[in-house]
């Protein structure tokens, strides 16, 4: 399922106005380090392609310099696929003629909602795993593909209740309507911990469940942790480091996937960009590490 995605497998960064010059900087770095600089430049970076839907600006100035020096990723947040009424029309034309114009190596979006026929709300709401949603869900990603003519990465949501009427897990959902609508999964590891936490499930058995060969890009984020009287809950904000559990479930999904594109992704309490570069350079060394263990096994296999 290589095809699902053009990205190389390595650490890209979600990329923000703030690291703007940072990014562009670290490809210069890159092709003449210093001897002695210990240095991390990303492989790729991903946007909100709906922070670019102006027609110009400083925004597309430094998106065009920087989509010339690295592969882009477009990871919407607005076609809002799980609604009733269907995905957003304006929404998709916009995000069309983006990629038109920018050629991104990767296109993703949520399996969520985001407003009703009259309301948009500010929040990736859960859909219900029924049949009925499914069927639903696919027909929108496949008109979906058809008008960017390509195909579509789905991401698992962070859930903070569960519908009574589901009528399969998470990873039954996902690998269905990969079959039936031809898409992939954008692997979001912090949300298994997210939704794992919240509704008292198993993340390794979650991180397991998960076809490898149907994931396209990984996610590695952190979140906000809330104590109450019945237990923790935690709460999707990507405002912190990736938390040692999420570490721990990327590198048990590693053993079986092998390298491909991780992001890390920061999306308030921006840090400074050697903070983001150290978490890039941590999954990069997980990646590697696994790597070599997989080749040692094989080495001991045929020796």
């Amino acid at each position: 399922m290589k095809f699902l995605t053009d990205l190389p497998p390595s650490v890209g960064i979600g990329l923000k106005p703030e690291h703007y010059a940072r990014v562009l900087e670290s490809v210069s770095v890159s092709i003449h380090p210093p001897v002695t600089h210990d240095h991390f430049s990303p492989g790729w970076v991903e946007v909100h392609p709906q922070n670019y839907f102006s027609a110009g600006g400083p925004p597309h100035r430094w998106l065009s310099a920087i989509a010339e020096k690295y592969p882009l990723s477009f990871h919407s947040v607005g076609l809002s696929l799980g609604s009733a009424h269907g995905h957003d029309r304006e929404e998709l034309d916009q995000l069309a003629a983006l990629c038109d114009r920018y050629s991104p190596a990767s296109v993703s979006d949520h399996l969520s909602w985001s407003g009703s026929a009259n309301n948009r709300y500010p929040d990736l709401l859960p859909v219900p795993y029924t049949e009925e949603a499914l069927r639903h869900f696919t027909r929108q990603v496949s008109i979906v593909q058809d008008c960017l003519r390509r195909p579509l990465l789905i991401e698992n949501p962070s859930r903070y209740l569960a519908f009574a009427g589901d009528e399969m897990d998470e990873a039954d959902f996902l690998h269905r309507l990969c079959r039936a609508a031809g898409c992939g999964i954008l692997f979001d590891i912090n949300n298994v911990e997210v939704t794992a936490t919240n509704l008292d499930l198993d993340p390794f058995s979650m991180i397991d469940a998960i076809d490898p060969a149907l994931v396209g890009e990984i996610h590695l984020a952190g979140h906000k942790r809330e104590e109450h009287e019945h237990g923790p809950l935690l709460i999707d904000d990507h405002g912190s480091q990736v938390s040692d559990p999420t570490w721990a479930m990327f590198s048990r999904f590693i053993q079986l996937a092998g390298r491909m594109p991780v992001l890390i992704e920061w999306d308030t309490n921006i840090p400074d960009y050697a903070v983001l570069i150290a978490e890039a350079r941590k999954a990069d060394a997980i990646m590697s590490e696994q790597a070599a263990l997989s080749a040692g096994s094989r080495s001991d296999v045929f020796a």
